[in-house]
């Protein structure tokens, strides 16, 4: 050390940026998780998956279509009440946690649930009432059963921290399992179904960034001038290119002649290869084709079965699941015996006004039908307020000529 360096002031120590990762433990080379994780390689990150439109197609769907639904807690019974004195109504209809709002969550446990095979959420309790329900990312639970067939989850706060969670105090939503304590991650089972699909998408922008893709050549029968060839260069660049000379007609001089370039089979197969890829992922969540923006034909009159079909077959499910996993988390034993948690999925299932229209009438007994709902009852299920009509709440009479099929007698 120089003398003078008694003097300098000390450099500042610097922060480097660490980088982070999901560690991974192994039992040996020979552990099948580490030769799945060898053959994965990177594209089973959720990140790359997002990046195939169609999966994040079928995935904005589930999830806001999940999302948007209310989510109620009813109590058993002829009137079916909601049960809004108990605080797991309050959280799962007005407010889960203090920064995300009914459908952000119900949105993110969905997205988790639908790519990682579980989604998980802690439960805050104050006393034995639940109050929040923060969910976790992915990658920080792992569950396991432990004594008395309880689960046990260990869980890696933001921190780094460990903890340990019993079963009441987590919320725990699986997809389809093999064990029962954990569920199949879609992603990874389909990760060859992503593979494809990237690698379709790699080929295509290679085939825009260094393809060649002219329309047509002209050909002439000897070498043009250099005045010749600059004045047609200059003649197609500033006549026939463009949206406003589209279908427009060339002068060619000299004999030249034009020719197109026919779409190969190659190219057919090509895009053939990419619709494939995009059933595929359809096939993989259950998503019906033409809300994929697959089908050219217009819909018309089937978009409504379109969306009961999609209801019945591919979300009813997911709420099946999701009904039953809050009913075993945040009630009791004796809850569970007059409660119960349902979706309402009326604004998915509503057709056409006029298809109302006619069920409404026959359900407030028009046509000689027998009524099945009252006044006020179809007025909640159109979201209009109750009136203060006598009556209002009770079924009425059967009015009208019920149909008939039978033909009209004749004197």
């Amino acid at each position: 050390m120089k003398i003078f360096d008694m003097f300098r002031r000390k450099p500042e120590a610097q922060s480097r940026p660490q980088s982070s990762a999901q560690g991974f433990t192994f039992t040996g080379l020979d552990d099948p998780a580490f030769l799945e994780f060898i053959r994965m390689g990177q594209t089973g990150a959720q990140g790359n998956m997002l990046r195939n439109t169609a999966a994040l197609r079928c995935l904005t769907l589930l999830c806001n279509g999940l999302g948007m639904l209310p989510l109620s807690l009813y109590r058993e019974g002829s009137d079916k009440q909601k049960a809004t004195d108990h605080p797991a109504h309050k959280l799962v209809r007005v407010k889960p946690n203090p920064y995300q709002t009914p459908m952000e969550f119900k949105s993110q446990m969905e997205l988790l649930l639908e790519t990682e095979g579980n989604a998980y959420a802690r439960i805050i309790r104050s006393g034995s009432r639940p109050i929040h329900l923060i969910p976790f990312e992915k990658g920080r639970v792992i569950g396991k059963l432990g004594s008395g067939w309880r689960m046990q989850y260990q869980c890696t706060t933001e921190n780094g921290g460990q903890i340990t969670l019993d079963q009441d105090e987590m919320l725990h939503i699986r997809d389809l399992s093999l064990d029962g304590i954990e569920g199949l991650s879609r992603r990874k089972l389909a990760s060859e179904v992503f593979d494809l699909a990237a690698g379709a998408q790699r080929a295509a922008s290679n085939v825009f960034r260094t393809g060649v893709m002219a329309g047509g050549a002209i050909e002439v029968d000897g070498e043009l001038s250099d005045p010749a060839y600059k004045r047609m260069k200059q003649s197609v660049d500033e006549d026939y290119t463009g949206a406003e000379n589209v279908n427009k007609w060339m002068i060619l001089e000299e004999g030249a002649k034009a020719k197109t370039f026919a779409s190969t089979a190659r190219d057919g197969q090509h895009i053939e290869n990419r619709n494939h890829q995009i059933e595929e992922v359809a096939r993989l969540y259950g998503v019906p084709r033409p809300l994929l923006m697959m089908d050219d034909t217009s819909w018309g009159s089937g978009i409504e079965q379109l969306g009961i079909f999609f209801v019945q077959y591919t979300l009813a499910s997911r709420m099946q699941a999701w009904e039953e996993a809050l009913a075993r988390s945040l009630l009791t034993d004796r809850e569970r015996e007059t409660l119960f948690f349902k979706f309402n999925v009326r604004a998915l299932l509503r057709g056409t006004l006029k298809d109302q229209a006619d069920y409404f009438a026959k359900a407030l007994g028009a046509g000689g039908h027998q009524p099945w709902h009252s006044a006020d009852e179809v007025r909640e299920l159109l979201d209009y307020p109750a009136t203060d009509l006598p009556h209002a709440t009770q079924l009425g009479q059967p009015s009208g000529k019920k149909e008939s099929n039978e033909p009209t007698k004749t004197t």
